[in-house]
């Protein structure tokens, strides 16, 4: 869902990265659902992404 929103808006995953103030590999795993992420993270994720609630909500279902 993250990869899919990011692709969406035109962002490699450096810029947003970047952007949200992390590793490229770090977003990796993030998208991958390797890692668990800070909310402060998340949060900018989506911000920047415009991520609905309702696809957020299905993605820390995933996450669990």
């Amino acid at each position: 869902m993250i990869k899919e929103n990011r692709i969406k808006k035109g962002y490699t995953q450096e810029e947003l990265a970047e952007l949200i103030g992390i590793s490229w590999r770090q977003l990796q795993r993030i998208e991958k659902h390797e890692e668990q992420t800070r909310i402060a993270t998340l949060k900018r994720l989506i911000q920047l992404l415009d991520i609905s609630d309702k696809e957020i909500l299905r993605f820390m279902k995933k996450t669990d």
